[in-house]
């Protein structure tokens, strides 16, 4: 009986230890804010946009400033519990989706287990609202042929799931580079082009330039509203000169999805979202601005919201294994 309680103890010591805020999660408490009593889960695990540094940061944004809870999830390694982007199998906390009212993320060729992608696709049959940032195009690629998840990979070609995840759900899976890669960067286009200027989600959206480069888009349904084209830059500098030789490209947009029966939602899609691309005051305005409209506050959007970054942000360069080593979850708060 004492071995047995004995193991009983540990279990729930293990436990309770293991979700831990700081330790496999960060979480802040909202301050006063519009969002007050709101819960957004922002969901980092990609190999090279390093939205390990700006899921936080972003985060503390929405909690200091809006007054909404935030989670913050990582793909850790589970042998040394660091976070590691290019471990593609372990995001732990996705059960803090279970009561979420927004999700924000930025992952890549993720293959978690079956019970993460299963509060995963509980959130998504609830038709609860995502932001979908740059890779979330091509968010899974599950090996597993018997997995009820496989339909879901980036460049599947069953039936009715072409595309995966992201085509059917986002708008769009993985195609290529429009532009060139660690060369070109993406100018938002903010006038002349046709799209939804006056939404709700672009007010006092009015510059943005990236450094990552423009994603190619053929598979957008129409049913989606384009908010931003964008066009490529002959450089990565705010600077360089547009390249009006390439074609435009749409760079952020709304849609409908339904997961499978579920109920209906909403996702704002955008293939902007590396963490030097969050520099840009208005790409943080973008997001935002999507948060509180997919949460149906549009009143609540204005030119003036503050989108000030809190404390230090400083970016790593995007590239593959370029991330920071040895970092533990309560490093980035």
């Amino acid at each position: 009986m004492k071995i047995c309680l004995s193991a009983i103890i540990l279990f729930i010591s293990f436990a309770t230890g293991f979700a831990q805020n700081g330790k496999t999660f960060l979480q802040f408490d909202g301050k006063e804010g519009p969002g007050k009593g709101k819960h957004v889960v922002l969901i980092s695990g990609d190999d090279e946009y390093r939205s390990e540094e700006s899921m936080p940061m972003m985060a503390k944004i929405l909690s200091e400033k809006y007054g909404f809870k935030t989670t913050v999830l990582f793909p850790i390694h589970p042998e040394t519990g660091d976070v590691v982007p290019n471990y593609q199998n372990n995001i732990p906390g996705l059960e803090q989706l279970a009561d979420a009212d927004l999700m924000i993320m930025l992952i890549r060729f993720r293959d978690l287990p079956l019970d993460q992608m299963k509060h995963l696709e509980d959130y998504f049959k609830a038709g609860k609202p995502f932001i979908a940032l740059r890779t979330s195009t091509h968010p899974f690629a599950v090996k597993d042929e018997n997995s009820p998840y496989f339909k879901w990979n980036w460049n599947s070609k069953i039936a009715g799931w072409e595309g995966g995840f992201g085509q059917q759900i986002v708008g769009e899976t993985w195609v290529a580079h429009h532009g060139i890669h660690k060369s070109e960067g993406t100018r938002a286009l903010v006038d002349g082009v046709d799209r939804d200027a006056d939404h709700p989600i672009l007010r006092g959206v009015d510059d943005i330039w990236a450094p990552t480069d423009v994603y190619s888009i053929k598979n957008l349904p129409s049913s989606a509203n384009v908010l931003l084209y964008g066009q490529s830059t002959a450089g990565m500098t705010a600077e360089a000169p547009l390249m009006y030789d390439k074609s435009i490209m749409p760079i952020a947009w709304t849609k409908e999805y339904a997961l499978d029966g579920g109920k209906t939602g909403m996702v704002f899609g955008s293939t902007l979202g590396s963490s030097l691309d969050f520099l840009s005051e208005d790409m943080r305005r973008l997001v935002l601005n999507a948060s509180f409209w997919l949460l149906d506050m549009p009143e609540v959007i204005t030119p003036e919201l503050s989108v000030d970054i809190v404390g230090t942000y400083e970016p790593t360069m995007f590239g593959f294994d370029s991330f920071r080593k040895g970092m533990r979850v309560g490093d980035f708060k």
